[in-house]
Parts: C-alpha cells; sequence; structure tokens
C-alpha cells in the first residue's frame, strides 16, 4: 500500500492507494473506488524561547541535541519561518487563530490585570475567536492541550475562559492557564519544588499525556498541541545534574542541562511514534514562539540581531522542522526558500487535513501546505509584527543593541522595520543581509516608501483596544494568586513572562 498527497483545489488530501503502485486507478473516474482519504494526525511542538541557535541542526554549539537533529534529517527543515510576535502570548494566539495578534488586543505577554490594561490588551483570548483546534474538532478530530497556555488566566485574572472553549476535548496546563494541573502547580506560582511533578520531568509529563491521548483515540484523527515550558527560564534540572551545574537558575550551564533533557524527551516522542499504529499516518511540526532569553551574547540566536522581545531576525525567525514517521513527508529536505509563518499553520493544517474553514473565517496567512509536504512554495501574502504598543513596562524590552522599533514587514526578500509615528526607519535585504546590519533606506528609498506606507496603513486598521463586554466573560471561582515578578530578559528586570 503506497501513501501519497492529491492536491485537490489547493488542498493537500492524504490518500492510500489500494492496489496501484502509482496510487491512482487508470480510469480517473474509477478512482474514488481505489482510494480513501485519511486524515492525518497532527501534533504541533511549540518549545518556549528556543532561538534559532539551539539546535545543533541549525548551527547550535552549547550541547548535542541528536534527537531533533535526526528529525531534522528525517523530515523537512526550514530556515525562513517566522513566529507571529517576538513574546509569548500573542505568538501563540497568533499560530492558533490565523489572525495577526493585535486583532485580539493581545500585543504582549499576558500578566496581572493592570498590566494587561497598561499594555491596552485584553486579559484573555476572546473565546468566540476561530482556532485551528476548533475547525479541526468540527470536522471529527479529537483535540488535546498539552503545555504552556498563556493565553488567560494565572495571577488575578480568574475569569478566563476554560481550554475547552477554543475547541479542545482534553487538557493538562501549567499556571499561567485558567485551569492549572494541580501536578505542576502546588502554589501559586510558575513552578516550585514542592509540585508533584518536578520542573525537569514536566516535557517528559507532557510526552506521556501526548502518547496516551492518541493511543485512547486509535482510529481517530488527532490534533495535539504538545506546549512544553522548555526552554524558558528558569532552568531547573534534575537534582543530580543541579549539583554538577550549580550557577543559578539562569545560567548557561544549567541551560545546557536542560537542553539536553528536553532533546532526550523529543527523540523519545519520535521512537515511540515510530512504533505506534498511528506511525503511517501521523505529522509532528516542530518549532518555538519566539526568541530566546537569554541570548547569551547572541549566539542562542544564531547570531541574528536581536532576541525575545525584539523585531530584528532573532525575535521571530525560528527553528521549524515537519517530520513523520511514515511517508507522509519527505526526508532528508532543506528548504531555503519557502517563507512560512505561525499565521500560516491554520489555513495549511486544515488543507492537509481535508478541511474546509469556515466560510465566515479570515486568515492573515497563506496556504503553504505544499511547504510543509516538501514542495518549496512562493509566498503570496507580506509579512507583520507589531511589538511594544506603548511605552509602558507591561512590554518587556532587550539589551539596548537588540531593541527594534515597534513594527515591521517582509515581502519578498525585504524587510522594513519602523515605529508607529514614522520614526527610526530601517531596510533591509533579508537575502543579502540576514544579519540586519546595514539599512539600505538610502539607497532603495522608493522601496522604504512602499513598505513604509503598507506597514503603516496595517497598523492603522488594527482594532482600537477595549475591554470585553460583560456579557463575554466566563465566571470562574476566584483564586489569589502571586504577583512577584524575577524574570528577566538579556539582563532587564522588567520582565516575567512566562
Amino acid at each position: 500500500m503506497n501513501t501519497q498527497w492529491k492536491w485537490i483545489g489547493g488542498e493537500a488530501l492524504l490518500s492510500l492507494a489500494l492496489g496501484s503502485a502509482q496510487g491512482f486507478a487508470a480510469n480517473p473516474s474509477q478512482r474514488h473506488e481505489t482510494q480513501k482519504t485519511v486524515q492525518p494526525n497532527i501534533i504541533v511542538i511549540l518549545t518556549d524561547d528556543m532561538g534559532f541557535g539551539d539546535v545543533g541542526v541549525y548551527g547550535g554549539k552549547f550541547v548535542p541535541t541528536p534527537h531533533i537533529d535526526r528529525m531534522a534529517s528525517e523530515g523537512v527543515r526550514f530556515t525562513q519561518y517566522y513566529s507571529a510576535s517576538p513574546i509569548s502570548s500573542p505568538s501563540r494566539a497568533g499560530l492558533l487563530t490565523g489572525r495577526c495578534p493585535g486583532n485580539f488586543h493581545i500585543t504582549s505577554y499576558l500578566q496581572a490585570r493592570a498590566g494587561n490594561k497598561s499594555a491596552e490588551m485584553n486579559d484573555f483570548l476572546h473565546p468566540e475567536a476561530q482556532t485551528l483546534p476548533r475547525m479541526l474538532q468540527t470536522a471529527g478530530y479529537k483535540t488535546a492541550h498539552f503545555g504552556k497556555w498563556h493565553l488567560g488566566g494565572g495571577r488575578d485574572v480568574n475569569n478566563a475562559p476554560p481550554i475547552t472553549t477554543y475547541g479542545y476535548d482534553e487538557y493538562a496546563s501549567t499556571y499561567e492557564s485558567p485551569d492549572p494541573d494541580p501536578l505542576l502547580t502546588a502554589t501559586d506560582w510558575i513552578w516550585s519544588a514542592k509540585d508533584s511533578v518536578k520542573r525537569w520531568n514536566r516535557t517528559a509529563y507532557f510526552v506521556d499525556k501526548t502518547l496516551d491521548f492518541l493511543k485512547r483515540n486509535k482510529g481517530k484523527p488527532c490534533f495535539v498541541n504538545l506546549w512544553p515550558d522548555d526552554m524558558h527560564t528558569p532552568w531547573v534540572g534534575n537534582m543530580e545534574e543541579q549539583n554538577l551545574f550549580p550557577d543559578g537558575e539562569s545560567s548557561e550551564k544549567n541551560f545546557r542541562t536542560v537542553l539536553i533533557e528536553y532533546d532526550r524527551q523529543i527523540g523519545r516522542l519520535l521512537d515511540e511514534l515510530k512504533k505506534s499504529d498511528a506511525a503511517q499516518n501521523t505529522i509532528v511540526i516542530f518549532t518555538s514562539d519566539n526568541g530566546p532569553a537569554p541570548s547569551f551574547r547572541g549566539s542562542r540566536a544564531g547570531n541574528y540581531r536581536g532576541c525575545k522581545a525584539s523585531l530584528f531576525e532573532g525575535g521571530i525567525r525560528m527553528p521549524f522542522i515537519v517530520w513523520s514517521p511514515g511517508r507522509l513527508i519527505p526526508k532528508g529536505k532543506t528548504d531555503d526558500t519557502s517563507v512560512v509563518a505561525a499565521l500560516d499553520l491554520s489555513v495549511s493544517l486544515c488543507a492537509i487535513a481535508g478541511v474546509e474553514p469556515p466560510k465566515n473565517y479570515r486568515s492573515d496567512g497563506t496556504d503553504m501546505s505544499k511547504a510543509l509536504c516538501g514542495t518549496p512554495q512562493t509566498r503570496n501574502k507580506p509579512l507583520f509584527w507589531e511589538y511594544r504598543r506603548n511605552d509602558s513596562k507591561a512590554f518587556p524590552i532587550p539589551a539596548d543593541k537588540d531593541v527594534s522599533p515597534n513594527l515591521a514587514v517582509r515581502v519578498d526578500n525585504w524587510k522594513l522595520l519602523i515605529n508607529n509615528d514614522g520614526s527610526d526607519m530601517m531596510l533591509f535585504h533579508i537575502h543579502d543581509d540576514a544579519r540586519e546590519t546595514t539599512d539600505v533606506s538610502g539607497k532603495y528609498p522608493e522601496k522604504a516608501k512602499e513598505l513604509k506606507e503598507k506597514v503603516l496603513q496595517w497598523r492603522q486598521a488594527l482594532p482600537v483596544f477595549s475591554d470585553f463586554p460583560a456579557t463575554t466573560v466566563m465566571n470562574q471561582p476566584p483564586k489569589s494568586l502571586s504577583m512577584s515578578e524575577n524574570h528577566y530578559i538579556s539582563g532587564n528586570k522588567n520582565s516575567n513572562d512566562e
């Protein structure tokens, strides 16, 4: 039996060809008798704060990452993939909805109510947002979320909608969610030594949850968000290794400890999938939500300019690998030409699954399903980003050299950054200058003017912030939550994003 993809009306449908080496009957009118459309299982691994340069196959030198590297050698590796934002919550909102997160008034990490209001943000993703899991669930998929949520809930936000509101059948999540897993949250904070599942075992716990979900739903198409806490600080290795690396939770030594274990758990997931009944019909996507912090002199960002909380490449260009244990994805390919983004995943994965999005759904991304399945594509839409809606401390900033203007646009190989007041304009040719070292706006003034108009018009069209109407707020029992802040971005003490 051969497995292959058919392209029909722009959609990728997985076909299991019965009795035909080419997967098609000799007579096209008989194809429906020889083919069965199968919806693949889809797992999206969204690593937290993993930089482009953390992974060996992307040039990382910190520790070997043999399992993630193997994933790339057995799948398709992309070198021009972009997150929806350089920070957690808007990055996640963009991936789930396919919309620029400013449409939902989520432009920094979701935090306490006062910080959210200061950043002109809602306290949680709107419960009526059209999401990828909801579209797949409506089409018959079983859906689950295991890992960090950070789209509402935690701190003093006690009325965020349940995760199931957004299209999930099951979930297990961490502190920053409306209903944290009690095994992960012995206290009202991100982690504690009292947690039943220790910080260094969390990725293993979420991998176990994912494998168990697939096993219990054998024979049904499944969609799983596997969104671990790693590689976000605090880096807490197991106690034996912690004794070897006692330099603190944000030290480079501790980072290496956690990365070794994270890679090991990704390898365990891949190995178990290969042995499972779902092996021939599962696609796994591996990526990160945003750039690294701390970046260790830029090395974690692959020596791209910028890091987390920056619109330079180091804050938004992420590792991205598509893998399958079966024959769904070609093996050993590197795509250096396709420009793919988190905003593309909703329409692209719906196309791969043969699912029609709702007629009123509008994506800010484009269908890049051919690229995900191994055939490079040319992008037909610009990419826009926004970070730092205002000067509030609710927007963490990196070290001075990594601070970017607050808007960016990429069209073809051109990228322009500018503040929304028109100041600090920079133009780069990303193909020739991926490190963004030389501003060429003076050399190409017409191109700079064109992109400036595009991005400023886009920013002006985003909705003006207002609180949710009372009718959309979903009440939950109140909690008293810790407000302590002790996390850093590149040495700045104004971030508690987790």
